[in-house]
């Protein structure tokens, strides 16, 4: 038979083994988090130079799909009657205007969010461009067969590297 003194013993070793498995819990979230804030940085990091190689390339050769553009901009963001975006790429002319969204790996979920997010929020945010023709684009450094089809197929004009395109800066000599 189990005494009052024995359940009260096995409740305060509960008590206590619950405790140390709260303080251990605890720890383990601050390192999980810690993690995410790393991979977090690894993913904007090669999204960063992604952005960077497209919109150099592009500033040097403001051409897209045969389209001679005058201005080019980059992470333009805007908000309006709670609808918000940001945008990778601009590309404009006087009666153009191509939306590049920028991605270090295109997924197909990229090229929908492109098409029914970004694009429709694009057209409240940005109306002083509606009698403009209007370009989509997307960028990548890696983009599957499966994203090819589906961006051709919703005249999604891609953006790939190739080849070594390289620009060497040399600072004055010592």
């Amino acid at each position: 038979m189990i005494t009052k003194e024995d359940l009260a013993k096995a409740i305060l070793e509960l008590k206590e083994s619950q405790a140390q498995t709260d303080k251990q819990m605890k720890k383990t979230d601050e390192k999980l988090k810690s993690m995410g804030i790393h991979l977090g940085n690894i993913s904007n990091n090669q999204g960063d130079i992604a952005e960077e190689f497209f919109y150099n390339s592009l500033e040097n050769n403001p051409t897209l799909a045969g389209i001679d553009y005058d201005f080019i901009d980059k992470n333009a963001h805007r908000s309006k009657n709670k609808i918000e975006d940001e945008y990778d790429i601009f590309l404009v002319n006087g009666k153009d205007i191509a939306i590049i969204e920028v991605k270090y790996k295109a997924h197909e979920n990229d090229v929908e969010k492109l098409i029914n997010k970004k694009y429709e929020n694009f057209k409240i945010l940005y109306p002083e461009y509606k009698n403009y023709n209007h370009h989509l684009g997307l960028a990548s450094f890696n983009i599957n067969e499966s994203v090819k089809d589906i961006a051709l197929k919703n005249n999604v004009i891609l953006l790939q590297r190739k080849g070594d395109i390289i620009e060497t800066i040399v600072g004055e000599s010592k």
